[in-house]
């Protein structure tokens, strides 16, 4: 049995399972967990983290930067065990250096044998330096990198985080890049960070539509003390009006809840984070 999952954590998971069941035929929309909510228990057991995330009734994963490195025979074994559980990796995280030229070819592999649909840049410095010329110097390597993987079947995807919603020169980068990038990438919401910068996601939403094709549901508290490590529901968010907004006029092809940190262990937040969020979303 793997250390990440002990026998008593496999029981008590494995008894959430018909609830986890009647839960995913609440939405045809699945629901996945952004891999970085429990990176140190992912660090360790690559896959018993993954077999515990399926065992709360997860549907999806997205992994971020260090799958890079993984071997080809640990990718395709990492892929075994998603059929196995009958989950997807519908996205990964990556580095801006995987979109370069010099792995461009690797990345599309990986993200081929995992079979992703999607390659998101999870971040790009800020570029307040060079101004709007740099964040359209951005766009640019993403309608090149997603010409280059559009052969393949992927698409490229941008994850904002604070920095792209806050106004710099009368301008939020997060505009500029949705003006400058072609229709076909996709912009990764994260809900708390835009949060965070004040800005609304219901409004970013409806003012892209069909172009938020998954949702970071990440939580955001005002509160100096609190911040990220709310969990969903204990924020401000308005997760009816961003549930809406997704599925009425934002593409949304699937949620994944993030959790950056809390008052409990890593793998805690995310059951709780689901249980909170399969409510709400019926709720709607």
């Amino acid at each position: 049995m793997s250390p990440i999952l002990s026998r008593r954590s496999f029981l008590a998971l494995s008894a959430m399972l018909p609830w986890a069941f009647r839960a995913q035929a609440l939405s045809s929309i699945p629901v996945g967990l952004e891999l970085y909510s429990v990176r140190d228990a992912l660090q360790k057991d690559p896959q018993g983290t993954v077999r515990a995330v399926a065992a709360m009734g997860y549907q999806a994963v997205e992994f971020y930067a260090p799958y890079f490195d993984w071997t080809e025979a640990q990718t395709k074994e990492m892929r075994k065990l998603l059929d196995e559980l009958g989950m997807r990796c519908y996205s990964t995280h990556n580095d801006q250096d995987y979109l370069s030229a010099k792995n461009i070819e690797k990345t599309r592999d990986k993200n081929l044998i995992l079979g992703c649909k999607y390659v998101v840049l999870a971040y790009s410095e800020p570029k307040t330096k060079n101004g709007a010329d740099g964040w359209k110097h951005l766009a640019e390597e993403l309608n090149t990198a997603g010409e280059q993987l559009e052969p393949a079947g992927l698409r490229v995807g941008y994850h904002n985080h604070q920095a792209e919603f806050t106004a710099s020169g009368g301008q939020r980068p997060m505009e500029i890049l949705a003006k400058n990038t072609k229709s076909s990438v996709m912009l990764q919401l994260d809900v708390g960070t835009c949060l965070a910068a004040r800005a609304g996601p219901v409004a970013w939403i409806r003012a892209n539509p069909g172009r938020i094709r998954s949702i970071h549901c990440k939580e955001w508290s005002p509160a100096p003390e609190k911040g990220y490590k709310v969990l969903l529901g204990e924020g401000v968010a308005d997760w009816k009006g961003i549930f809406e907004a997704a599925e009425s006029v934002g593409g949304i092809e699937y949620y994944l809840i993030e959790q950056e940190g809390s008052r409990f262990s890593e793998l805690e937040p995310a059951r709780r984070c689901l249980q909170e969020f399969r409510t709400r979303h019926a709720e709607r």
